[in-house]
Parts: C-alpha cells; structure tokens; sequence
C-alpha cells in the first residue's frame, strides 16, 4: 500500500516515517511533504492509496489540501493535535485519525483499518469529506468585543449564544464562555449566514452541533455539549426546515 505524508513539522514527519517503517511495513512511503502545495503536488502525481494529513498547517491546512487535489482515490489518515471541531468533521464522515504525539498501537489500528477500507469500497470518501466541509462553512471568523479588547474566533468554535438583557454569552467548544455587551438581536444578525439559527427568544445555536431534536410544543435541542435549549413554537418550523437542509 502506497503512502504520502504532509505535516508543516519536520520531527513529527521523521517520527511517523519511523514508526510506519518499524511497525506498517506495508506501507510504501512515496513522499514526505513540509507544506499544504508540495503535498498536494505529491497527490496528484503518485496517486497514493493512503494520505497521512496533518490538519493544521500554515497557509493551507488539510481540509484546504483536500479541497485542492485533482486525484481523490485514496484513504485519508489525520494526524493532529486535539482541535473539536476537527474531529468531530472527521468522524461525522468515518475518517480516521492520530492524536499527536503518534502511538504505535494507534498506529497500527489505523493503517490495519484503512487498508479494509481501501479493499471493500469506492475512494470517494474524500470527495464526500469535501462536500460536507463546503456545507460547513469553515473558516468564517468573528470579532467579538471583550472588556480587554477584541477575541477572534471560527464561527465552529461556538456552540451556542444565551441572551442576558443587553449582553450576550458565547459558549465555546472548548468549554469557556465569553461575555460580551451586544444584544442577542445585533449577534444574530452577523451569525444567521454562518450556520446558527435563533431557535427561541433567549437562544441562538449552531446547527452543526445539533445531536438531537426532541419533539414537544415547541420541543428542544440537544447540543454536542450535552446542553438541552428549548425551541420555541414560533421558531419550531423555521428550525426543523433549516435542519432537513443540512
């Protein structure tokens, strides 16, 4: 099985290179790329079976790696440290991937299971991945107006807004929440395009952390941070329309 590796760090390359030749003897490694454009060069020219892919990189990350490759037929494999987001993309499409620093076992796992992968079904997975980025929106940044100043975030860092008169709470999916003094009205009217939708007075989600619908009058959502929001039923319709788009 034939192998490209692209990771922006050059000791987590050698160390994967290692272990892949120590523990995946089946594994070919036909390049070691440093950034996003050398490992998309190196796709489009071997045509590997299997792609190990770190996400975050400078100037092209993974996600935008994939997104710029003429030849898709291969398994991806990613390697990262722990981003929520990430992974939760990921194993919405029942991809694989590491946790850095690399573990040999894990290793082993994934490579064992990429390769039942490749023998049993189309490689067009990452066409698919692809798609449901593009459905995603990542990317998109916001500014939020602290008492310290501006915070930047990705619209996919925040799971959901909470009204509190003239303020407004972010609570972010790396379980901080961050207080700023706009109204939930001024929030929504930057959010609406970015995949959140106001579900109840009080309430302004992000749709793609929706676990669970739960019916009622107006019913509730369940949030990927256990979170239960209640819909209101004026807003019922308009939500579950937004959730048969997604």
């Amino acid at each position: 099985m034939t192998a490209v590796l692209v990771d922006d760090e050059k000791h987590c390359r050698d160390v994967l290179a290692l272990l892949l030749a120590k523990y995946c003897p089946q594994i070919t490694l036909l390049a070691s790329c440093a950034d996003g454009p050398d490992g998309v060069a190196a796709i489009d020219l071997h045509h590997p079976d299997l792609v190990f892919l770190d996400i975050e990189m400078p100037g092209m990350s993974g996600f935008d790696l994939l997104k710029a490759c003429r030849f898709t037929g291969f398994r991806v494999i990613f390697t990262t440290a722990y981003n929520e987001y990430a992974i939760q993309a990921i194993r919405h499409n029942a991809l694989d991937y590491i946790l850095k620093p690399v573990d040999k076992d894990e290793l082993r796992q994934a490579v064992a299971k990429a390769e039942e992968a490749i023998s049993v079904r189309s490689a067009s997975q990452v066409d698919e991945f692809v798609a449901y980025l593009n459905r995603q929106k990542t990317g998109d940044r916001i500014a939020l107006p602290t008492m310290e100043g501006l915070q930047i975030l990705q619209s996919e860092e925040i799971y959901y807004c909470e009204s509190d008169g003239g303020y407004t709470h972010f609570f972010l999916t790396n379980g901080k929440a961050v207080l700023i003094s706009k109204t939930l009205k001024e929030v929504e009217e930057v959010l609406e395009s970015k995949g959140f939708c106001r579900v109840h007075h009080g309430f302004l989600i992000n749709v793609r952390y929706v676990q669970k619908y739960i019916r009622g009058d107006g019913g509730e959502v369940v949030m990927a941070n256990n979170k239960n929001i209640p819909v209101s039923r004026n807003k019922k319709q308009e939500f579950l329309n937004l959730l048969e788009r997604i």
